[in-house]
């Protein structure tokens, strides 16, 4: 069924497809069709950053920008869902196209930019939601506010979705946003994981609940620079890493028509590089501080070998645009199979 409905979908635009794709689940969802689309994933719980989820398969943030599908989403088997990236004031993201497809290597190219609705229209559709699973909320800096000002956003991204996140992830690595991944190294990394722990201190005190917080960074790190971001997490106290965003490297995909594209490249050439970078931050952190591993996940042993690596949990994007909601059963059976460390 939903390789039919892919078919379909591929004939539009990328940006369009998504859109009725999105809006055509929230229908199907309100006429209780969505289980034509998916069948039942049995339960695989694991407890990571003090969170009960019921598998240990996410979606990762960008496929629900505004929280404004959570219900639908939720009825297909995730083990917890993650909304945004939303930044302090909506913004309309860079130029159309900006989302490319590359079928032939499960790939998409995307510069997005972090287009969103704003905070205050995500809390209002997370307020209204029905889905009462795992929510995690990224956030991000506005374009426009400079790198040495990105402090202020972060914090009231933070600030602003602490009653209602049961995890935060702030985003550090979009390539869409001119200057972001600057703030993943040296001075600037570590002072901006200070002003965040501090955020998450204030708020607990202020709200009387701890909201786990992870990063989430490149896959485009060498060895040295994946361990400083290791030190600088165990530093700072974060709660967890998210490894990794999309990749602005294009060696996978050279000679694709499509890779001259700007944008962040996602999908099936980023399994090697994210799970390089999973290997070297668990190296460096051993079970101190989880990680979350993402990209490149296309089916079941692209899901359990970041299990196998180091990582808690997984997160799919890419992937589950290609294969569909059988891809969130097929990585929670994989995982299920692997042997625990010794």
């Amino acid at each position: 069924m939903y390789g039919l409905i892919r078919n379909l979908l591929f004939r539009l635009p990328p940006e369009q497809a998504h859109n009725i794709a999105l809006n055509s689940l929230d229908l199907a969802g309100r006429l209780g069709l969505l289980g034509a689309f998916s069948r039942k994933v049995d339960a695989l719980p694991v407890n990571v950053m003090g969170l009960d989820f019921p598998n240990p398969v996410g979606l990762a943030a960008g496929l629900d920008k505004n929280a404004d599908h959570l219900d639908a989403l939720g009825v297909l088997g995730f083990g917890f869902i993650e909304v945004g990236t939303v930044t302090p004031v909506a913004q309309p993201g860079n130029p159309k196209p900006r989302m490319f497809r590359l079928p032939e290597h499960q790939a998409i190219i995307n510069r997005m930019g972090f287009n969103n609705e704003g905070l205050e229209h995500l809390l209002e559709r997370v307020d209204k939601r029905r889905y009462q699973g795992v929510l995690g909320i990224n956030v991000g800096k506005n374009k426009n506010t400079p790198n040495e000002e990105s402090e202020s956003d972060y914090r009231k991204g933070i600030s602003a979705v602490y009653t209602r996140a049961d995890y935060i992830t702030v985003n550090v690595s979009s390539p869409n946003t001119p200057g972001l991944r600057d703030l993943q190294f040296g001075d600037s990394l570590k002072g901006l994981l200070e002003a965040i722990k501090d955020e998450q201190s204030r708020c607990e005190k202020q709200f009387g609940r701890y909201v786990p917080i992870a990063v989430k960074i490149a896959p485009d790190m060498d060895d040295e620079g994946i361990r400083f971001v290791a030190s600088a997490l165990r530093e700072t106290g974060l709660d967890g890493v998210i490894a990794t965003n999309t990749t602005i490297s294009r060696d996978a995909v050279d000679g694709h028509p499509c890779a001259g594209e700007a944008g962040g490249l996602s999908g099936a050439p980023v399994r090697g590089p994210s799970l390089r970078v999973i290997q070297g931050l668990y190296a460096e952190l051993g079970e101190s501080l989880p990680i979350i591993g993402v990209g490149g996940i296309t089916d079941g042993e692209s899901a359990a070998e970041k299990i196998r690596a180091g990582a808690k949990l997984v997160q799919v994007y890419t992937g589950f645009i290609y294969r569909g909601p059988e891809l969130i059963r097929e990585a929670v059976e994989a995982i299920r199979k692997i042997e625990p460390k010794a």
